[in-house]
């Protein structure tokens, strides 16, 4: 055979283009937790008429070997196929292609009328079928020679019914000659993380503040209030930084530039002469205590998730171990952090672009393996977008390769690209908008980009109304009501949320000063201990906001999220599904007043006949209410409950006994 010239492509007849999902052709992975489906279309195409075979294939990265799933075409040459991730780690898929012979001959013998012109071509699929036969073995192969003898002694109506046999298909689609074979371009892959990475309830906690009397609290203390916070239904228990603190340029009350003796100053200037970021705050307790808590915390259903914070205190080991870490004014000494006009002398922040960046790379990482290592799998990171993208890349790519069912939070409150590209690096989790979008057309637009747009494959909201940095003006001047919204909207609209508690239960909304988001005396540069008992604390709503969501799996993710018309713009109404699971939110987006309105309900897309009454069951009130039909009016009271969360019951044994919904 004489040796062609060209390139091997060129004889490849199947063109694959706009595979999905992929992100940045290729460049970086999607997102999956275990057990998700992972549905990939593709645009494949031939010229002529032959018909192509199209298969998605997928295997665990670092493994040789693909599992292969056919694709099945769903029209104007779109393909698709889906398969399920089962591990942690990383998973590698693509999609292949080729113009597929007996599937040709098959499609064109079914369009045959005459008896000569079916028997030529009954001879021609003999061929291919012995063909076939010849590269399989055992079983398969003699059904594929029996299949061969039949076909070349058929009649053409029998040779023809024989053709399209499914049995035959499968036999010749695993045996099949397969020539010049399209691959796509990319090899793309899914990252593949813990459940509770898709679906969690946060809680953060300040452990100085879990003390009485105006002692200082210890990991003790936390453990002692361990019970309290899993029966309100969260999973991960958020500490901010526990290490030693600065005392050079400490922070006192409110954050005012002079601290007296004992004011503990903020947690995020690390690192004093006890130690730095692999050190625990004495007064909090040893290694050996917060060992205790961790395992403590587990038992009751409970992750401890910590801060990583990658800056220094003046006073902090690195600053006199490494001082080529950080970067020096004119005058030699050390830049201390800066937001114009704002300045923090009791932080410094590391120099990436030093000369032994490399080792300063390192040394970080260590820290992140060093509280692994103390049970550790959680990890908020304050400010990742004030480091360089590949630091976080190199950084988490490295940890979760050693231990992928680590998780990372980005703290990061900045420009859309930006949280987005720390998305795609590989953070599990991302802080959003959520906290300053309040009308109905702020939340429909941005949780519509959330759960509709492509970028869903690599970013997971985690929603927060209100944080130790952040007390928002909703929150500052709405009272009881704003706080029972906002954490029914986090708790609904987001698998994950959390809360900065207990100050959120407390409803503590006194801002530093007018116009700011700063809290009165935060808790991040003061002790505060609180009267967790008391009787307007929001608690109790909360553990039934918890509850729901544990028992409901439409509130598990994000994907299904809704929104559908209402007539007030003062309210807002969206659903989500899973499976028989269906729930119909409906909020007041007024504190202040009494809102009502007509939503309108698409029945047939949500699982509900549209010609029979149905119910409607508030899992947060108990209240059962009798619809029929798409146009349903709702009245929501903001001092009572300001949010619905209905559970549509979509069959009635008896119209007159709400009991009997099924």
């Amino acid at each position: 055979m004489k040796k062609s010239t060209l390139p091997q492509a060129s004889r490849s007849r199947a063109m694959i283009e706009r595979v999905s999902p992929e992100i940045d052709a290729g460049r970086f992975p999607i997102k999956r937790v275990v057990g998700e489906e992972v549905m990939v279309e593709a645009d494949v195409f031939g010229d002529g008429h032959d018909q192509l075979r199209c298969l998605l294939l997928h295997r665990p990265a670092g493994t040789k070997a693909w599992e292969e799933v056919p694709m099945t075409a769903s029209g104007n040459d779109r393909w698709q196929a889906s398969f399920h991730v089962a591990a942690l780690g990383r998973h590698e898929y693509t999609v292949v292609a080729w113009v597929d012979r007996f599937l040709t001959w098959r499609h064109d013998l079914s369009r045959r009328n005459e008896a000569d012109d079916i028997a030529i071509a009954l001879r021609i699929g003999t061929l291919l079928v012995d063909a076939a036969a010849a590269r399989a073995e055992g079983d398969d192969r003699r059904r594929l020679k029996e299949a061969a003898a039949e076909l070349g002694a058929a009649a053409p109506e029998a040779g023809q019914a024989m053709a399209q046999s499914e049995s035959l298909a499968a036999l010749m689609a695993a045996h099949g000659e397969r020539l010049f074979v399209s691959e796509y371009d990319h090899v793309l892959e899914v990252v593949v993380d813990t459940v509770r990475s898709r679906f969690s309830a946060w809680y953060e906690l300040f452990p100085r503040s879990c003390g009485e009397n105006g002692a200082h609290g210890t990991f003790a203390d936390v453990i002692a209030r361990l019970p309290e916070i899993a029966d309100m239904g969260f999973d991960v228990l958020y500490l901010p930084p526990i290490h030693p603190i600065g005392r050079t340029f400490r922070k006192g009350p409110n954050n005012s530039l002079t601290a007296a003796p004992n004011d503990p100053g903020s947690p995020w200037a690390i690192g004093a002469a006890e130690g730095g970021h692999r050190d625990i705050h004495p007064e909090l307790g040893s290694a050996a205590d917060f060992r205790r808590l961790v395992t403590e915390a587990r038992a009751r259903g409970l992750e401890v998730a910590m801060d990583i914070a990658f800056q220094c205190a003046p006073d902090h080991p690195y600053v006199t171990e490494h001082p080529e870490w950080f970067r020096h004014r004119p005058d030699g000494s050390i830049q201390y952090a800066e937001n114009p006009p704002k300045k923090y002398q009791d932080i410094y922040p590391f120099d990436f672009e030093c000369e032994d960046s490399d080792a300063l790379w390192h040394e970080l990482k260590g820290v992140v393996d060093h509280w692994i290592g103390e049970g550790v799998t959680i990890f908020r990171i304050d400010n990742p977008h004030t480091k360089p993208f590949p630091f976080w890349e190199w950084l988490i790519g490295g940890v979760k390769t050693e231990h992928p069912e680590v998780i990372f939070l980005a703290e990061a409150f900045t420009r859309p690209r930006i949280m987005h590209r720390l998305a795609k690096l590989g953070f599990t989790q991302s802080y959003t908008y959520f906290t300053w979008r309040n009308t109905q057309q702020e939340l429909t637009a941005y949780f519509t980009e959330l759960a509709r747009h492509h970028s869903r494959e690599y970013f997971r909201p985690n929603l927060w109304p209100n944080t130790p940095d952040i007390l928002p003006e909703f929150l500052q001047y709405g009272g009881r009501p704003a706080f029972l919204l906002r954490v029914a909207l986090a708790a609904t609209l987001g698998a994950n949320y959390g809360i900065y508690g207990p100050a959120y239960e407390l409803m503590e909304h006194e801002a530093l000063k007018p116009g700011g988001e700063e809290y009165l005396d935060s808790e991040k540069f003061q002790l505060r201990q609180r009267d967790l008992q008391r009787p307007d604390s929001l608690r109790d709503y909360i553990t039934r906001l918890n509850r729901v969501r544990r028992e409901n799996p439409a509130l598990q993710s994000d994907w299904s999220l809704s929104f559908h018309a209402i007539d007030n713009p003062l309210m807002l109404c969206y659903s989500k599904t899973a499976g028989d699971d269906t729930l119909v939110m409906v909020a007041n987006l007024d504190p202040h007043n009494v809102q009502a309105g007509w939503i309108e309900l698409p029945l047939t897309e949500l699982g509900v006949p549209d010609d029979a009454p149905f119910q409607a069951h508030d899992l947060l009130s108990g209240a059962r209410f009798l619809w029929q039909g798409a146009r349903n009016f709702v009245r929501l009271d903001p001092q009572s409950s300001p949010v619905h969360i209905l559970r549509l019951r979509r069959r009635l044994r008896s119209e007159r006994d709400f009991d009997y919904f099924l």
